[in-house]
């Protein structure tokens, strides 16, 4: 499905639905801009768009086939970008999911592609039925605005990762050892795809102006570093995340082993205690003669060394911190 979006900037007057075939006259004014949302795409439609703009066959082939980072490639006359926003469920599994969005900039255009409705692109196409906010500064200024409503969408999910690293916590002495492994492994998954995501966004608007990465114009650098900030706390956010997870993994891994051998401890001055009043009751008991072994009193001395021979063992043990 393909929706238009265009500014003109002789009567700053906004039009959708536009007829592309008539691409020459939208975009023969330098000031206009020409927004092309494509999604719920099939591969035809993209070629078709592609041929349209004369893109890269390269570009058009990394819009058909996701990738997991995030980059931009300058062509004659545009640049490629590759960019991701994430869809977190608590409840799914994996419980985070990154959602592709391609976005071809150029001088007085922006082509966005992407198979799944994204939040950021509807609430700006929602403004741009009604207005030209988003249309007035720019191409890169549009693009400032996706990424930033992209960028917005990863604080809840900063938030509730932080919230669930504090429960986890608390929980790491009260809950199984099945279960607290499973959190364990399903924030690390969650942590390492954000990274993923973030990091390589987070490079790509950090260097802007450099001959890797696309040219902003001069009154909006202000919106591009304010959205590097954000990025910026967001992959800091994200570092700290990982240490507190591999150090409470630490942690609980620690308090296993404790536990683990408190208990081997515990068990170790029980069978102490049983072999060796198990060896006198043994060769008391063997089926041979033995001096005195039918008298009662042997019978009574037996039992009163063995009791003291118990206490004794407890009385070493404690003094010497076992018990």
């Amino acid at each position: 499905m393909i929706k238009t979006y265009f500014y003109r900037h002789s009567d700053t007057s906004m039009h959708h639905d536009v007829d592309l075939t008539q691409l020459q006259t939208l975009l023969a004014d330098e000031n206009n801009l020409l927004w092309v949302d494509l999604f719920d795409w099939q591969p035809r439609d993209l070629q078709w768009l592609g041929g349209l703009f004369s893109f890269h066959a390269l570009a058009i082939e990394d819009c058909i086939y996701d990738s997991p980072r995030s980059k931009v490639d300058r062509y004659e006359g545009y640049d490629f970008f590759e960019l991701h926003a994430l869809r977190y469920n608590e409840d799914s599994d994996p419980e985070i999911a990154s959602e592709e969005l391609n976005v071809f900039l150029g001088k007085n255009y922006v082509v966005t592609v992407h198979k799944k409705p994204i939040i950021s692109i509807g609430r700006i196409a929602d403004v741009s039925r009604q207005s030209p906010h988003y249309m007035t500064k720019g191409p890169d200024y549009l693009l400032y605005a996706i990424v930033d409503g992209i960028t917005d969408t990863y604080f809840p999910i900063i938030e509730r990762i932080s919230a669930r690293i504090d429960e986890l916590e608390v929980e790491i002495y009260e809950h199984p050892a099945l279960a607290i492994t499973e959190e364990f492994l399903s924030l690390k998954r969650t942590i390492v795809m954000m990274r993923r995501a973030i990091d390589p966004q987070r490079r790509i608007f950090s260097n802007l102006g450099t001959r890797y990465t696309f040219e902003v114009r001069k009154e909006n650098l202000p919106y591009y570093m304010d959205l590097t900030d954000h990025l910026e706390r967001i992959s800091d956010s994200i570092e700290v995340f990982r240490d507190l997870v591999s150090s409470a993994m630490d942690t609980y891994s620690s308090y296993g082993t404790a536990q683990t051998n408190e208990a081997i401890r515990v068990l170790t001055i029980i069978t102490t205690l049983t072999a060796t009043l198990t060896l006198i009751t043994g060769v008391w008991g063997m089926n041979v003669p033995l001096p005195f072994q039918h008298t009662w009193w042997c019978t009574a001395a037996i039992v009163v060394f063995m009791v003291g021979l118990g206490f004794w063992m407890i009385r070493v043990f404690r003094k010497r911190n076992w018990i």
